[in-house]
């Protein structure tokens, strides 16, 4: 069974101020027309975009990533290959490097076995531990444990060298108790433990504006999932990722704001297809990485 990232962290425990829903004042829109000659610099892709593909030939389709122009992996745990795909940490090192790629971070479950993670991702220079969901929760106080575990989870990477992010879905970006569940966990934990990755998408998902965040929490976001979405859908809609440069979202304007505030890595990901296939998505999305201008 092929991980589902709405399944993937189960919390056995219970993990355990904000701003006002405010319009995306002017980040939909893509107005990058530029061709070959971007400035962004070396980009990364979430292995989680070929969930379908990378089980069933993980060397093969690194290779075709790296052939699209990918410098940078972001792994995710497979629950039956693990985060690196049947290999050792060593041995998955060893073949991303030959194929001029570097493995920056991966998510994982950090409610089990996560100092033996941390192990693993340090003896390869690993940069990043992320954990991909929490799920929505109506009490405050489950988003106030949850950055008290971040902290400690911060904790133990830093001791190895690593640093910790949390990425977002939409649902930490809406209101509870009157409340935003991000500003919680951002405010709860300490920056010189915790960094946060934004899911672009989800940010605009919830009627946020990605620019306004940057600026509300300077340094705080230092990596990013750069994912399109489609034009025209109101927030309702989940499932309405798309290529990029296709979609919505000015990404051109969004990234030179998040690079201005401390970010420093761009992470392409993508959900749905409409028709491609995720490999044609992943070289397409490389393609507009290559020539976009910020």
């Amino acid at each position: 069974m092929i991980y589902q990232r709405r399944q993937f962290i189960k919390l056995s425990t219970a993990l355990g101020a904000g701003i006002a829903l405010q319009p995306l004042a002017g980040c939909f829109t893509n107005n990058s027309t530029s061709k070959g000659d971007g400035n962004l610099g070396a980009f990364g892709l979430q292995l989680y975009t070929l969930r379908d593909d990378m089980p069933k030939d993980p060397k093969g389709v690194l290779q075709k990533v790296a052939s699209y122009g990918y410098k940078q992996l972001e792994s995710y745990e497979h629950d039956q290959l693990g985060i690196f795909w049947g290999m050792s940490p060593q041995e998955f090192k060893s073949y991303v490097d030959g194929l001029g790629m570097t493995i920056v971070s991966t998510h994982c479950d950090i409610n089990k076995d996560f100092e033996r993670k941390v192990e693993q991702a340090a003896s390869i220079g690993m940069s990043y531990l992320a954990c991909p969901w929490l799920g929505p929760n109506n009490s405050l106080d489950f988003y106030k444990k949850a950055a008290e575990q971040f902290n400690r989870c911060g904790e133990l990477c830093k001791k190895a060298g690593l640093r910790f992010a949390y990425h977002n879905h939409d649902y930490s970006f809406l209101p509870v108790e009157g409340q935003l569940p991000q500003d919680i966990m951002m405010q709860g934990t300490e920056p010189s433990l915790v960094d946060y990755e934004m899911d672009i998408y989800w940010v605009a998902a919830a009627g946020q504006d990605p620019v306004q965040w940057f600026n509300k929490y300077p340094g705080r976001f230092t990596l990013s999932h750069v994912k399109d979405r489609k034009k025209g859908v109101d927030t309702d809609n989940k499932d309405a990722s798309t290529v990029l440069g296709t979609g919505g979202l000015d990404f051109a304007k969004i990234l030179k704001a998040g690079s201005e505030k401390g970010m420093k890595y761009f992470i392409v990901e993508q959900e749905r297809y409409d028709g491609t296939t995720p490999l044609a998505a992943a070289k397409a999305n490389a393609a507009y990485m290559k020539s976009l201008k910020i």
